[in-house]
């Protein structure tokens, strides 16, 4: 403690304790005065997120990855269950707060009589009732809600439409893209496999067109998610799922791996195209013919074939049979590579070729690095396989 010798001396100290004092407050003021602003900038960004969630095509156009704008019976019920939820979360959170306001404010100490004491309750049973049955009723209601969605979603015979026209494809996670194997439709055995764009028929009135899905992953643990066509479903080593929707509108629909993967789970994207069923069935045809063989590519046939390309890939029609990489029988039908990273160009192509990992870091594609005059001949052929 500081010793006062003087009245002069407590004059000045008074005098240093109040400067001290208008300092604190003056940096007290400021730190409000940014908490606000910060908090004001956090309550923009919040609305700005709400915005882009009520109306998703503000941010991703046509393309709307959100599950606010469900284009399938299963992705609408999943919608009606997150706004239920919603509105009995923010019932709940408006009760509580709202009680919190009323007691802070109806029992805070009063100036006229500050050591009165609120009338204290102890062991009250009706309470302790309330608080115990009401959360138990309002998590029984939310979990019988679930269940008969989960029904509703889940892929079983019960579920799917009588006299419909089921599409089934087995689809297999990699590491980091997406085999489609198509083997029946209309009752019909196919034997067709894709890669990372899913083509599916829309359904019409009065004929349903349900699009049956087998889920397994070939190395680690994936999750399939199109949002708005259906939840997530896992892929699971040594484990086969199912998974089933049908869409009555056109387009284009996008999703992406929901499940950590590794390196590049961030780039294994989904690409589904919903087109009317003359378009798929002619997709059929031209997916289920061998690969073109036009002479003007011949040369880069050979590259090809004389290539470690022939490992990884296979291409209908010729002695490409590997099993590791995606299926280019028919690579320009696709309107991306790389697991929907990037557009399906000669350009790209011809960089996606050269070397993988200056796209995709991490991915399991090794770099060519061909010289020019070999490059060129490859991706002219490439870009025969339509």
């Amino acid at each position: 403690m500081r010793r006062v010798s003087s009245q002069q001396d407590a004059e000045e100290f008074r005098l240093s304790l109040r400067m001290e004092a208008n300092r604190r407050s003056r940096r007290l003021a400021q730190g409000m005065e940014l908490g606000v602003k910060s908090l004001s900038n956090h309550l923009l960004g919040c609305l700005a997120i709400t915005a882009l969630l009520l109306d998703p095509s503000n941010l991703w156009g046509s393309e709307s990855p959100s599950i606010f704008d469900p284009a399938t019976p299963q992705a609408t019920s999943i919608r009606s269950l997150f706004w239920l939820v919603i509105l009995i979360t923010g019932v709940i959170f408006v009760g509580v707060e709202g009680l919190l306001a009323f007691f802070l404010y109806e029992y805070s100490r009063k100036k006229s009589d500050p050591n009165a004491e609120p009338a204290q309750v102890y062991g009250s049973i009706p309470i302790e009732v309330a608080w115990t049955a009401v959360p138990t009723l309002i998590v029984f209601v939310i979990v019988m809600i679930v269940v008969r969605i989960e029904y509703e979603v889940k892929a079983d015979a019960e579920t799917i439409p009588a006299n419909s026209i089921p599409l089934r494809i087995r689809v297999v996670g990699h590491q980091w893209w997406w085999e489609y194997n198509y083997f029946e439709y209309d009752g019909k055995p196919l034997s067709m496999t894709t890669a990372n764009e899913l083509v599916i028929p829309v359904g019409e009135e009065g004929v349903a067109r349900p699009i049956m899905l087998t889920l397994e992953s070939a190395d680690v643990c994936h999750s399939y998610w199109v949002p708005r066509l259906s939840g997530k479903t896992d892929l699971i080593p040594g484990r086969v799922n199912e998974l089933w929707f049908e869409t009555k509108l056109a387009g284009d629909y996008v999703g992406q791996c929901a499940e950590y993967c590794g390196t590049q789970h961030a780039n294994m994207l989904l690409h589904v195209r919903a087109v009317s069923p003359d378009e798929f069935e002619k997709w059929l045809s031209d997916q289920a013919s061998p690969a073109a063989d036009d002479p003007a590519v011949a040369e880069g046939k050979k590259v090809f074939l004389s290539e470690t390309c022939v490992n990884c890939h296979t291409v209908q029609g010729t002695p490409a049979k590997g099993r590791v990489g995606p299926d280019l029988t028919h690579l320009m039908s696709r309107h991306t590579i790389a697991a929907g990273m990037i557009s399906n160009t000669p350009e790209n192509l011809r960089d996606w070729i050269h070397d993988p990992q200056d796209i995709k870091p991490g991915c399991l594609m090794p770099a060519f690095r061909l010289e020019s005059s070999k490059m060129d001949l490859l991706v002219k052929y490439l870009g025969s396989l339509k």
